[in-house]
This record gives structure tokens, C-alpha cells and sequence, in this order.
């Protein structure tokens, strides 16, 4: 009989994708991440396949200093919503780690949520309103890392070679809105947006040499800058 070749989509084919050190990834791995996590898609040859939605990446990554690292690309920075600092687990995380992996019987995971439900909660988030003075106060906070401009702070123009992207703006905006969904409030307050600011453009903001050579962490530029920026007046 005729062959045919028929595609069977591999792990990326998901809802949550888990990329474990992912800057241990070739360069090659991370650009066809990239397209993923960008177009929601996959070309295979001259045919794109289309990823359902909801698509999450969680990745880790190792300190860059560790060898056999590859530094991800800027591109692929910013299209992570958040970036997270996950330090050593305290003494009561590390007895419910050793609890649940030390034991005979194997841990059972049972499903909270289904893929709809996680659509319907995303749709929610999204609608929940923003006053124009608070998503101004977004965008000031954003413009303020950029160090070429009338907007940047002082702690940007000395360290930062650039910026934070639109992007960034967009989900602190988004995460404001989840903060204040979670706090039982419809409305997004500066305070919502403040609690986005580390997560949602630590990964944005890029240091220059003279960042670089005096190890400044991107947290200290913008704390400085919710510091110095100003709520708006009633």
C-alpha cells in the first residue's frame, strides 16, 4: 500500500509547557520557543500548526555564570509576562518537600481547574476597569526606566542600556488588574500596579556596561523609581 507520513505533535503541544533550565536550551531550541510563545504556532517544514489556547511557558533558568549557559534574547525575554526570584525554601517549605518525596506511596495530583475554566478567569481579568490616571501611572513608572529619554530617572540614565518595552506596561497593567481581583476590589488602584512592578519589568530592563561592572540588580533601579514617582492627585 501508499505510505503517507502523518505529524504527531511533540511536548510543545500543551496548555502549560515547563521549560526546565531553559538558557541551558541551544539557540536554535529558544528561537523555535520564541515562535511559540509569539505566534501561538509551529512550523514544521512549510506547514504551521496552530497551538490551543490557553498557552503558558514556566521556565527556569540557571545563573548565567554556570557553564554551558546561553544567554536568552531580548525578544524572547520580553514575551515572559513575569519573572519570578525563587530563593533557597525555608525550613517549613523544605518538610513539605521532604514529606511529600520521601515517602512510600507516590503523591496524587488532582485537577483543580479545566482549560475553560482557566479561559473564562483570564476573560474576567482582562475586564475588569482601569481608571486613566492609574494606567497613566503605569505608564510613567514604565517610561521612567528608559534612559534616554525626558521621563528617565536618574538611577536609569547611570545603569540602564535600555528600557522597559510596551509589552512591559501592558502587564503591569494586567497584573494590576489580577491584584485587585484578588484583594476582592473591581478597580485597579497605583497600590495594584506597584505589586506588578518587580515581576512584570525585571527582565525588561537591560544594564549598560558601568550596571554590568558594578553588579547593580535591575529591583534597585525600580524601586527607586516607584520611590520618586508620584501617585496621581485626586
Amino acid at each position: 500500500g501508499e505510505k503517507h507520513r502523518a505529524f504527531q505533535g511533540g511536548p510543545i503541544f500543551t496548555n502549560i509547557l515547563l521549560a526546565d533550565e531553559i538558557n541551558r536550551a541551544t539557540p536554535k531550541t529558544q528561537s523555535a520557543l520564541l515562535e511559540a510563545m509569539q505566534e501561538r504556532s509551529v512550523t514544521v517544514g512549510t506547514t504551521t500548526h496552530k497551538l490551543s489556547p490557553p498557552f503558558f511557558v514556566l521556565a527556569t533558568q540557571n545563573p548565567l555564570e554556570m557553564e554551558g549557559t546561553y544567554p536568552l534574547p531580548e525578544a524572547q525575554l520580553d514575551r515572559f509576562f513575569y519573572k519570578l526570584k525563587i530563593t533557597y525554601p525555608e525550613p517549613h517549605h523544605m518538610h513539605e518537600i521532604m514529606d511529600r518525596t520521601t515517602r512510600r506511596e507516590e503523591p496524587e495530583a488532582s485537577m483543580v481547574l479545566d482549560r475553560d475554566q482557566i479561559l473564562v478567569m483570564r476573560d474576567t481579568a482582562r475586564s475588569v476597569p482601569i481608571a486613566r490616571s492609574v494606567q497613566d501611572y503605569a505608564i510613567r513608572l514604565t517610561l521612567a526606566t528608559h534612559p534616554d529619554t525626558p521621563h528617565a530617572h536618574p538611577m536609569a540614565q547611570r545603569y540602564a542600556r535600555f528600557g522597559a518595552s510596551p509589552r512591559g506596561t501592558q502587564t503591569l497593567v494586567i497584573g494590576g488588574k489580577v491584584n485587585a481581583l484578588l484583594n476582592g476590589r473591581v478597580h485597579v488602584s497605583c497600590e495594584d500596579i506597584r505589586a506588578f512592578m518587580l515581576p512584570a519589568l525585571r527582565h525588561r530592563v537591560l544594564l549598560n556596561f558601568e550596571g554590568e561592572a558594578e553588579r547593580v540588580d535591575t529591583d534597585t533601579i525600580l524601586e527607586a523609581i516607584m520611590k520618586d514617582t508620584p501617585e496621581p492627585s485626586e
